[in-house]
């Protein structure tokens, strides 16, 4: 048994030893646009790559940084490589969330130039949970206990054949580095 995976583009990455130059945006276009949201406990098929662009468009909405937009569309990334574990879980797995802090610290240098400081990472946390209080509430009629959850943008919760999800945070993803 071998200690990679092969990735979309066939390349063998070590997740737990992971390289730079092995991070390849269409591997991760790719994957999220094929991984559910939730766990696959929505009532349909709600990619990663849809909530992705989802919070990369809110981000833009309320003015941020083109950097920050950029790390709302990253900021799952690492789960393109590792897949996800729900947040009750997570936050037992110690091992889990190294790995994840590691891999997801070079996906935004090799993109970002760096990682997202204190004040940007609170945006993107800020994004994401709104977007994840919208999300169950549309998909699951439950309102989870996140307090700011207010949206300037109306995005389609909807399934999306995963090709298109993948081609809209391709698009998405060019369009925000070429403004970095």
């Amino acid at each position: 048994m071998h200690d990679y995976m092969t990735t979309y583009t066939k390349k063998h990455f070590t997740v737990l030893e992971p390289k730079i130059e092995d991070i390849d945006i269409f591997d991760i276009a790719h994957a999220l646009s094929m991984l559910t949201r939730a766990n696959g406990h929505f009532s349909q098929f709600y990619s990663v790559a849809q909530h992705s662009v989802a919070c990369a468009l809110e981000a833009f909405e309320r003015e941020y940084s083109v950097k920050v937009c950029l790390a709302c569309l990253l900021h799952d990334a690492s789960e393109a490589y590792m897949c996800d574990v729900i947040r009750p879980l997570k936050k037992e797995l110690p091992v889990y969330l190294q790995a994840e802090a590691v891999l997801q610290s070079m996906i935004y240098e090799k993109y970002l130039g760096a990682k997202p400081d204190p004040k940007e990472a609170a945006q993107v946390r800020a994004v994401d949970d709104a977007m994840l209080f919208h999300e169950f509430k549309c998909f699951m009629g439950e309102e989870l206990d996140i307090p700011d959850h207010a949206l300037m943008t109306h995005p389609g919760f909807y399934s999306r054949p995963f090709s298109d999800a993948e081609e809209d945070f391709l698009l998405y993803f060019h369009k925000l580095q070429a403004l970095l």
